[in-house]
């Protein structure tokens, strides 16, 4: 008998209650979360309201406002249901180590060893319970010897095997079956079953140690987690309950519905294994330091950073990973934390990279009555990767790529988004078009690598300046004016060099090019200016002259 012992937490109703914690009045309506499958929209999860008034989960949308006219549907967030699992997987963790989720809305808990700490099997239940109504959420469970069998009185435990035909189910089995009934065991004859417990509470859906099979015989078939065709097919054959599927030879079982059947039925009793294997919990990287007189000065608190920032770059260093982005957490006397952030343009874990940005910080933080607990705190890592070991023949070489632009490049990059923030920081890279404003991409520096190699240099020139196009006042005729109005300024050409002619990319529809073909000048003004006009032949709007651009 194995002295293992598994609870399955089954939430049905997950995605529908997840919504009901943010928004607490939608618990008073009926709720349907609703996801696109093979070009339908069908329910993935409803609340107590929406399954009182008769709607089930798989059903066509359609269907249900049929049926409920006021009923409220959400789409589906599979990332946010996710996250939510996992918050529950780290609460599970308060009744065993070994947590892990299974589908979309189970965890499996190993129990082994755990449930004296709460008393026994039915407390450790009913505080699960009561840990999830506290929650606002709905949790069906099982306990058994094995995962399958836990699974099976989560889901199905009271629930009698039903037929999908008509008349008398005994009847219209098989001669097979009815000749293997007079073989089965003493007790589905009237005699005493084994005993699942009976007390108050969830001991209805506890399978007692070794009593497995009794706990599963009188369950339906789909309790085995079997695919729909093979449990109809099994239906048809008059194979309703686990007990009756347990009695049948197994060779003949894996030649007509293949060996999954077997390997589930083997898995349910405990002949096969199917350990709980927990997802590992991520790499937390914080330090902290409690002091014994409250301080105020950012002196004091530039030297509680560089007691702290050695230790926290250790520990990332340690772990492979440098730190994309550092918060401190300045603790004060009166309950409240003042927080600093700062963002590095590549992942680092050297406390010299790190410091200058908190230093530029630290005078916005308010110490209060003082300060007495300082945390630093690595809010987001990436694997940082070292160096390669070289020999004497490349050590020159590395020195000189270690202090190379790039690094400096990037400490710029921190400094100047620890005061404008790194997104207002960005680079541009050259790209394979011939439109002017679509010659170059626009990318955040701290997140992309600069462009390797020369610019390319179209054959004529380009502007320093460019904007989208602006109106230029002259006859609309493709001839380069003499005189022209811009910008309220009445220009004149003194000399020009053009005509280059541009046509937009024809397998896109770009609404700034519906001007159609473009003949571009380059124009020197009496003034001093350099401008670049163009002249667009019409195509979806008037022809005319246009101002797009400055050399200057």
């Amino acid at each position: 008998m194995s002295d293992r012992r598994i609870l399955s937490l089954w939430f049905p109703r997950l995605g529908a209650e997840r919504l009901i914690r943010r928004q607490p009045v939608l618990g008073d309506q009926p709720l349907a979360v609703v996801h696109e499958q093979s070009n339908a929209q069908i329910i993935t999860a409803l609340n107590a309201v929406a399954q009182g008034q008769g709607l089930q989960v798989s059903q066509p949308v359609r269907d249900a406002h049929a049926m409920c006219p006021g009923l409220l549907t959400y789409p589906r967030s599979l990332v946010g249901e996710a996250r939510f699992l996992e918050s529950l997987q780290r609460w599970a963790g308060k009744f065993s180590p070994w947590v892990a989720p299974e589908g979309d809305d189970v965890l499996v808990v190993d129990l082994t060893g755990c449930a004296h700490l709460f008393g026994d099997e039915v407390a450790l239940m009913q505080v699960v319970e009561d840990d999830c109504t506290d929650l606002g959420l709905t949790v069906l469970m099982g306990l058994a010897d094995t995962r399958g069998a836990a699974w099976a009185l989560a889901r199905y435990a009271g629930r009698a095997a039903g037929s999908d035909r008509t008349g008398d189910a005994i009847d219209q089995e098989a001669r097979a079956t009815r000749s293997r009934a007079g073989k089965r065991r003493h007790w589905t004859k009237g005699g005493a079953a084994p005993v699942v417990r009976t007390k108050a509470g969830n001991t209805d859906r506890i399978a007692l140690p070794g009593q497995t099979y009794g706990a599963l015989s009188p369950l339906p078939i789909a309790a085995l987690r079997l695919e729909p065709e093979v449990t109809a097919q099994l239906g048809r054959l008059g194979l309703r309950r686990v007990g009756d599927l347990l009695g049948q030879p197994r060779a003949g079982l894996a030649r007509r519905f293949g060996r999954g059947l077997v390997m589930r039925m083997d898995q349910a009793m405990g002949s096969a294994p199917e350990p709980v294997s927990p997802a590992k919990p991520p790499d937390h990287f914080a330090v902290r330091m409690t002091l014994p007189d409250p301080i105020g000065l950012a002196g004091d608190v530039m030297a509680g950073i560089d007691r702290l920032l050695p230790r926290l770059c250790e520990v990332l260093k340690a772990k492979g990973k440098g730190a994309r982005r550092v918060a401190l957490h300045a603790h004060r006397s009166d309950q409240d934390i003042e927080v600093i952030e700062v963002g590095l343009a590549r992942p680092s874990f050297d406390p010299e990279r790190i410091r200058p940005l908190l230093q530029l910080k630290v005078d916005g933080i308010d110490a209060g009555f003082g300060i007495d607990m300082l945390r630093l705190v690595a809010v987001q890592v990436e694997p940082l990767h070292e160096a390669v070991v070289v020999g004497h023949l490349q050590a020159g070489e590395a020195v000189q790529a270690r202090l190379n632009k790039t690094n400096t490049l990037d400490d710029l990059v921190g400094r100047l988004g620890a005061r404008v923030g790194l997104d207002a920081i960005r680079r541009l890279h050259p790209s394979d078009s011939h439109i002017p404003e679509k010659s170059h991409t626009i990318m955040a520096a701290a997140w992309s690598e600069p462009h390797e190699g020369p610019w390319p240099v179209p054959n004529n020139p380009r502007p320093m300046l460019l904007w989208p196009p602006e109106p230029v006042h002259a006859p609309a005729v493709p001839r380069l004016p003499e005189a022209f109005r811009w910008r309220g300024q009445e220009l004149t050409r003194l000399r020009a060099l053009g005509p280059e002619r541009l046509a937009p990319e024809w397998w896109l529809d770009d609404p700034n090019w519906r001007s159609g073909t473009r003949d571009y000048w380059v124009t020197d003004t009496s003034c001093g200016q350099r401008l670049w006009l163009f002249f667009g032949h019409g195509g979806a709007m008037s022809p005319g002259w246009f101002c797009q651009g400055s050399f200057v």
